[in-house]
Order: C-alpha cells, then sequence, then structure tokens
C-alpha cells in the first residue's frame, strides 16, 4: 500500500511539475544536422521580433525547454527556409512538426490553447475559401481585360469581388465574437477583445461583459490587463464635460 501511496505521489509531482514550464518536442524531417531553429518574440516596442531561444537539429529533431508566466505569440525560424511559424509559447507539453519545404504547412498540437489556436485558422481559412476560388477563377480573365483595356470587365469582376470580400468580412467579424463569447479560457479570445476595443464604435457593455466572463489567468495577462485599462479609459468623462455627462458650464461662458 505504502508503494502505491509513494507511486501516486511521484505522479502527482511529475504532472504539477509539468504544468510549470515548457517542453517544445519538434520535428524537422529531411532537415540536415545541425541546422538552426530560432524561437522568437515581440521586443519591447512590440514592433519588432528578437531571439529568445536558438537550438540545433539532430538527427531529424529538436527540443526546446523553459517557463513562462502567461501565454504569448511566438515564432519558429528554421534556417534557411522562407517564413516563420507561429504558435503560442505556454507551459505544458507543445508537439511542432516542421515541414521544411512549407513552413505554413508545419503542424501544431499539444496544448489547449495551441489546439485551439489550430481549429480557430482552419474555421477562418474555410471562410477565406470563397475568394480564393474566386480569383483562382478569375486571375487569367482579369489579366486579358486589363492587357485589353476592358473596364467593363474589369469592373464587373472588381464589383463581385468586393461584394464576397464583405461577406467574408461580415462572417469573419461574426466569427471573432461568437468564439470570444464561448471561449472564456482561450488566449486567443483574450487577443479578440483586446483588438475589438480598436474599434471606435465599440460597445463598451459588451466588451465589460466578455471581459467579466474570462477566466482569471487570461484577465491578468499582458492582453487581459490592456483591455482593463482601455475599459477604464473608455469610461472616462471627456474633455469639456461634468462626470455626469452634462455640459461643462465654464466651457459655456468661455469667450
Amino acid at each position: 500500500m505504502k508503494k502505491i501511496i509513494l507511486l501516486l505521489t511521484a505522479t502527482v509531482f511529475l504532472i504539477s511539475c509539468s504544468k510549470d514550464k515548457y517542453t517544445i518536442s519538434g520535428t524537422a524531417k529531411g532537415v540536415e544536422n545541425g541546422k538552426t531553429i530560432i524561437m522568437e518574440t515581440q521586443d519591447a516596442s512590440g514592433m519588432g521580433l528578437m531571439a529568445v531561444d536558438t537550438v540545433k537539429v539532430e538527427n531529424g529533431k529538436f527540443e526546446i525547454k523553459g517557463k513562462v508566466t502567461e501565454p504569448a505569440f511566438y515564432m519558429l525560424q528554421l534556417e534557411g527556409a522562407n517564413g516563420k511559424f507561429p504558435f503560442i509559447l505556454e507551459n505544458g507539453d507543445i508537439i511542432i512538426e516542421i515541414n521544411k519545404d512549407s513552413i505554413n504547412k508545419s503542424k501544431l498540437s499539444g496544448t489547449y490553447n495551441n489546439d485551439e489556436f489550430v481549429k480557430f485558422n482552419e474555421e477562418l481559412i474555410k471562410l477565406q475559401k470563397s475568394l480564393m476560388d474566386f480569383q483562382k477563377n478569375n486571375t487569367a480573365l482579369m489579366n486579358q481585360a486589363q492587357q485589353a483595356k476592358d473596364t467593363a470587365v474589369i469592373n464587373k469582376l472588381m464589383k463581385e469581388f468586393s461584394k464576397i470580400q464583405e461577406g467574408v468580412t461580415a462572417e469573419s467579424k461574426k466569427k471573432y465574437d461568437t468564439y470570444a463569447e464561448t471561449h472564456p479560457k482561450s488566449f486567443i479570445s483574450a487577443l479578440i477583445i483586446q483588438g475589438m476595443m480598436n474599434d471606435p464604435a465599440v460597445d463598451i457593455k459588451k466588451i465589460e461583459k466578455l471581459y467579466a466572463s474570462l477566466d482569471e489567468s487570461l484577465k491578468n495577462s499582458k492582453p487581459g490587463k490592456a483591455i482593463q485599462l482601455k475599459i477604464k479609459e473608455a469610461k472616462m468623462p471627456s474633455v469639456g464635460t461634468t462626470p455626469s455627462g452634462a455640459a461643462n458650464p465654464a466651457a459655456g461662458n468661455a469667450k
């Protein structure tokens, strides 16, 4: 019995430890030994990227370990390959399969937020399909019309494209809103709500409701704190008005 208790205690200890750190188990089939993989994130200014870890590919595999206090978007870059692969760095076991020929086709799984990120992207790609299909089916026709300076055909195609684009934009917005409302524990929801605050016509009451539903860990994250700050700023009385919203008498008497 003591052995069983000790075994269970050790198992719980190992599980709790794994949640306090991250391990990125990566594969890079066909990549020669010694090639560098760089993990990057936004710098302090938010305008560029900085390297935070560098590892070498050995026998088609690589591993990155560490610890973070909250989820955040990071990038992986493979030496000699075009593009960067985005993922959410968070404590837990993250699995990344690098596609050396097309970084965008690399595979990601292993933690809640990364699984959600993959599923959310797949849904957005489905919404974009009608736009991509239209471009694919009409590129040759548009090129011919431009060469012939056929404005009638050019305008017709552009009008059709704009109509499809408007529909996709509306559906995408609905997808973002619905996701934030139904996934209070997802890091993506916090980013969506933060992005909503950039709209001058945003409904603050809606933002407050979405923010209130977020998991406490997300409220304390950088995006969560940014949302909270913007809510406070949005509720502050504007210049020239009293806190109640009435016009400032002093402003009316100035001549």
